[in-house]
């Protein structure tokens, strides 16, 4: 592996820094309580060269209680620990609450570091061996080296380096996110640079000059310079510790625990779902909605953990949980995370996200139960389907399905292609890239398709359902696009008709009676022989003695079969004398250019209580145009 981040973790006063300085020549307790105290309480930082030329950046994390938090931020993006126990006082409280951390951040590779050996005569010595392999039994140290250090004469430190080399080349090349994320550990300003944040780059990559946005307050700022190992450069790559200067950016908007991501990338969420681990070392069973410290990156949140699938949980036990916090976070799929208890503080357990972006769950559910535990699979196509459930109609965005299946892009692109022919997606907005599962689609597709049917029923006589109609009967679907693909869909597989703003069932007919096939016929016979100058519609129905909805349905049905046009109020027209009228406006009107109303009047002889409808209805339909007191052609002919 090639960027690596060691961490030191272990008891207060067992010497960590004093490691840190002897093997790199840096001192990382900077602060000035730090120095008058003696003891390390905000995180230090430092680099080492291994002999193979590789370099290492270092985490020095503080060993005391009261600052353990401190330690869990820095154990984030950590990939080696040296876990550091004193030859004089062996294994101590924080040793087990830091192995418990580590273990809960997924750290799986470390070394110990058994420090102080020049206080310490053969049987003590020996002793604190003992008690260490018997501390390391059934933990990721188990079996891992030990070597025996002084910090004070050097003895031991050309091993312990030549140890943690080949130890680092065991560890595997870890699965980064695609998207840059940087939790921020620490801020400061620098005289000539401005604003200076430093943390471990856990995924991405970094560009001067890339634009940055600071979550969750969504600051945005530029790149302006980027230092890995005190050096500058142009670009950083995950899992290197990076101090970033940025242009404009003030000191004071920014804070541990803040992430540094691309612009409107990661989704802020007040609650997540997880997989917990819930120590062995507790004394009592975890209650619903236990109030803790959630610690996620660099950052602490306070919240409430709900017990999904259970009353309570047992000491060593695991379990589907959700946090419900009262600040957001923005994680992504399978970021490890700890939890400590509200108080008295301590760490009761931590395990890894498995959704991100949560919802409020139904306690027992056994479909989300079983949706979460799935997601442990890491089955691309089926995390997809789970969240894709989730959200229902309103589906989810390329960008939301990057944090929320944590499937690097190229793979989630190929993914996404193979279920789309499948149809077990469906893309509901190209544009903005949106998916809805495709089960979620056929069912909403049943429902529309029943709505349609039931309108058939309903209104034998009409053509078809008009659209405006249909998609008011599902409110909860704001986007048209969404009915758009579904029309199209339907259309393509030869289930619907879609006419302008009609929709209709293929193979719907409209069924006349014998009456109202007599009352259709009836109708048009009047209007073809009335040609251009036809009776009231409420006058063909009082000479007809026809009901009124009777009346509406035949005539509408005229309407859809285009065999009348309506032009104004209660007046229709033959359609094909309608088209023949059409055809001597144009001839005019490219001879003449212009007609005036009166013009219009002699050119068909008729009143002109026909007239002024007429004219006017070729003006709705864009055949011509009113200027003035002339008409002119508004189409091109």
């Amino acid at each position: 592996m090639e960027n690596i981040i060691l961490g030191t973790a272990g008891h207060i006063d067992h010497g960590k820094t004093s490691l840190v300085k002897a093997l790199t020549g840096v001192e990382t307790d900077r602060l000035k309580e730090e120095k008058e105290r003696g003891i390390t309480i905000e995180l230090g930082f430092a680099s080492l060269d291994l002999p193979d030329g590789r370099h290492i950046g270092i985490v020095d994390m503080p060993g005391h209680e009261k600052f353990v938090k401190n330690m869990v931020a820095g154990s984030s993006g950590i990939d080696v620990v040296t876990m550091v126990i004193a030859a004089d006082e062996g294994v101590m409280p924080q040793t087990r609450e830091h192995m418990e951390i580590c273990n809960l951040m997924g750290i799986r590779h470390g070394i110990i570091a058994l420090t102080k050996t020049d206080l310490v005569d053969e049987d003590l010595l020996e002793l604190a061996l003992d008690d260490i392999n018997d501390f390391v039994q059934g933990t990721f140290l188990e079996g891992k080296p030990i070597i025996p250090l002084s910090s004070a004469t050097g003895q031991g430190l050309d091993k312990f380096i030549a140890t943690l080399e080949s130890v680092c080349n065991e560890i595997p090349e870890r699965k980064f996110s695609s998207i840059f994320r940087l939790p921020v550990d620490r801020v400061f300003s620098m005289k000539g640079f401005g604003t200076v944040i430093t943390g471990t780059l856990t995924s991405g990559v970094i560009h001067v000059g890339d634009d940055i946005m600071v979550y969750p307050k969504r600051i945005v700022s530029k790149v302006r310079g980027i230092q890995v190992h005190s050096n500058s450069v142009d670009s950083a790559p995950a899992g290197t510790r990076t101090a970033i200067n940025f242009q404009g950016l003030d000191k004071d908007t920014v804070f541990r625990g803040d992430i540094l991501s691309t612009p409107d990338t990661l989704i802020e969420s007040y609650m997540v779902d997880a997989r917990f681990h819930y120590l062995k070392s507790n004394a009592k069973p975890a209650k619903p909605r236990t109030r803790v410290r959630f610690h996620s990156g660099t950052s602490e949140i306070l919240g409430y953990m709900v017990l999904l699938d259970r009353e309570e949980l047992l000491p060593g036990d695991e379990a589907p949980v959700q946090f419900r916090l009262e600040s957001p976070v923005c994680c992504i799929k399978d970021d490890r995370y700890v939890i400590r208890s509200y108080s008295p503080v301590k760490t009761i357990g931590g395990g890894a996200i498995l959704n991100p972006v949560s919802q409020k769950h139904k306690l027992f559910d056994k479909k989300v139960i079983q949706g979460l535990d799935e997601l442990l699979l890491e089955d691309g196509e089926q995390t997809i389907s789970f969240f894709l459930s989730l959200k229902g109609f309103l589906g989810l965005s390329l960008n939301q399905l990057r944090v929320m299946t944590n499937i690097p892009d190229k793979r989630l692109a190929t993914t996404l292609q193979k279920m789309l022919a499948k149809q077990a997606i469906v893309q509901t907005d190209k544009e903005r890239q949106i998916y809805v599962n495709g089960a979620i689609f056929d069912e909403f597709k049943e429902k529309v398709l029943k709505k349609i049917a039931a309108y058939h029923a309903a209104n034998p006589l009409k053509e078809g359902m008009p659209t405006q109609e249909l998609k008011s009967k599902f409110r909860y679907i704001e986007d048209a696009k969404f009915f758009n693909i579904l029309f199209a869909k339907l259309a393509r597989e030869n289930i619907i008709a879609q006419d302008k703003n009609i929709v209709k069932l293929v193979d719907f007919k409209v069924a006349l009676k014998v009456d109202q096939h007599e009352v259709k016929e009836k109708i048009t016979q009047i209007y073809q022989t009335a040609g251009l100058t036809p009776p009231f519609f409420r006058t063909i129905c009082q000479d007809l003695n026809l009901d009124q909805k009777t009346a509406k349905d035949v005539l509408q049905i005229l309407f859809d079969e285009r065999v009348l046009v309506k032009a104004k109020d209660d007046l229709n027209f033959d359609a094909r004398a309608i088209a023949g009228l059409e055809e001597k406006i144009i001839a005019h009107l490219k001879e003449k250019e212009t007609i005036t109303t009166p013009e219009f009047k002699d050119m068909i002889g008729i009143s002109r209580k026909f007239v002024i409808p007429l004219i006017e209805y070729f003006d709705s339909t864009n055949l011509t145009i009113r200027v003035g007191d002339t008409r002119h052609l508004r189409r091109k002919i």
